[in-house]
Order: structure tokens, then C-alpha cells, then sequence
């Protein structure tokens, strides 16, 4: 598997190569080209050992995938849930899962609970863009034929990320802003607040889970 990978990185890189090749060749069959437009080629293209090392960059799991490591194993949520601005809360307990996976580029959690007394489970993947310096998100679950996608960046000062999304609001068939935050307390302590705005413009607080690792 893994020589098939670099045999499919190695031609990617041999037709970069050759797309660079051709427009040097098509610069030198018209002289008509300006200086101008051969430095907007050259910016718009990279040389194939700077594409490369971008690819390397991008695909070696650096600082923020080390530290999502570190949150692997099984947690406990105690879940309080809002249904609509002045709602009753509504609490329960979940269980996520979580471990790295391709090689600890990604965390993929697993979740399990109730909401409104039927069973609940969700899957999540969590991975950091190390060009973007961002974080994304995805969300399935069994109470929807959805998938939610968010991003956002970390703020190392809170130790918060801060996701921003959009999400099908089931009951009206609409496209909802939604915001998360996800908030590392300490090793053994998280809490996720999530956010969504109501048709006025106006944001509510829908959900918060305060996650304890299980020993």
C-alpha cells in the first residue's frame, strides 16, 4: 500500500513537472509574453521540490494533531440540551469514544446516549488543516440523514477551538448558522457549547457537555 502511495505522489509531481515544462516551452514560442505574465505563471505554479515539501507539510501530523492525541479513550458526557430559547433543559448522560486514525492525522469519536428518551449515536471526525491552520469538523448521527461540517481555529490563550458551521434545521427544512466551542479544561476535563441562530437573527445556547475521561 504504502509504494503504491508514493507511485501515485511521484506521478502527481512528474505531471506538475511537465505542466511547468509546457508553459516554459509555450513562453518560448511566442515572444509576445511579458516579463509580467511569466512571474504570474511562476507564482501560480510552484517548482515540483516546492510542491513536494508543501505535500510533506501538509500530510506530517504536527502540534495540534499531538494534542488531539492525547484526548484518546473513553469519556463521559453529562449533556444539558435546550430545545427552543426559554425551553426547559433537558439532561442525560453519553459516552464518546475517541481514537487518532491514518496515522494520526485524525480523531474519529464515537457517542452514545439519549435524547428525548430514544437512543443516540453519533460519529464524529476531527482533523487539523495544517495549511489552513484550522480546525474541521463532521457530524452524523441516527437523528438526521445529515452531515454537519464546521471550522474554525484554536485559541491557544483559552484553549478553545472555535467552530463555525451550518446545519438543516429538521423541523423547517432550512439551512441554520451554528457555532461550537470546545474547550479543554485540563487532561481529564472538556466542555462543548453549541450554539445556533434562531430566524431573527438572534443566537441561542441549544447544547452543553461537559466531558470527564473514565478511568
Amino acid at each position: 500500500m504504502k509504494q503504491k502511495f508514493l507511485t501515485v505522489l511521484a506521478a502527481a509531481f512528474l505531471f506538475a513537472a511537465c505542466n511547468n515544462e509546457k508553459k516554459e516551452d509555450k513562453g518560448k514560442e511566442n515572444p509576445a509574453d511579458t516579463a509580467a505574465n511569466k512571474s504570474s505563471d511562476n507564482a501560480a505554479m510552484p517548482d515540483s521540490a516546492t510542491m513536494m515539501k508543501n505535500w510533506q507539510e501538509y500530510m506530517t501530523p504536527g502540534d495540534m494533531h499531538k494534542m488531539m492525541a492525547k484526548w484518546d479513550g473513553e469519556w463521559t458526557g453529562e449533556v444539558t440540551m435546550w430545545m427552543y430559547p426559554g425551553a426547559p433543559e433537558q439532561k442525560s448522560t453519553s459516552t464518546a469514544m475517541n481514537k487518532m486514525i491514518l496515522d494520526g492525522r485524525y480523531q474519529q469519536s464515537t457517542h452514545s446516549g439519549t435524547m428525548m428518551d430514544m437512543p443516540f449515536n453519533g460519529v464524529s471526525t476531527v482533523g487539523y488543516d495544517n495549511h489552513r491552520k484550522e480546525f474541521a469538523s463532521t457530524w452524523i448521527d441516527n437523528m438526521g440523514s445529515g452531515m454537519m461540517v464546521m471550522k474554525g481555529p484554536w485559541d491557544e490563550a483559552t484553549k478553545t477551538i472555535n467552530l463555525k458551521g451550518k446545519v438543516v434545521d429538521a423541523g423547517t427544512k432550512q439551512d441554520t448558522d451554528v457555532r461550537e466551542t470546545f474547550k479543554i479544561i485540563d487532561d481529564n476535563t472538556q466542555e462543548m457549547e453549541m450554539f445556533m441562530m434562531m430566524p431573527d437573527g438572534k443566537e441561542f445556547k441549544t447544547m452543553n457537555i461537559k466531558y470527564t475521561r473514565k478511568k
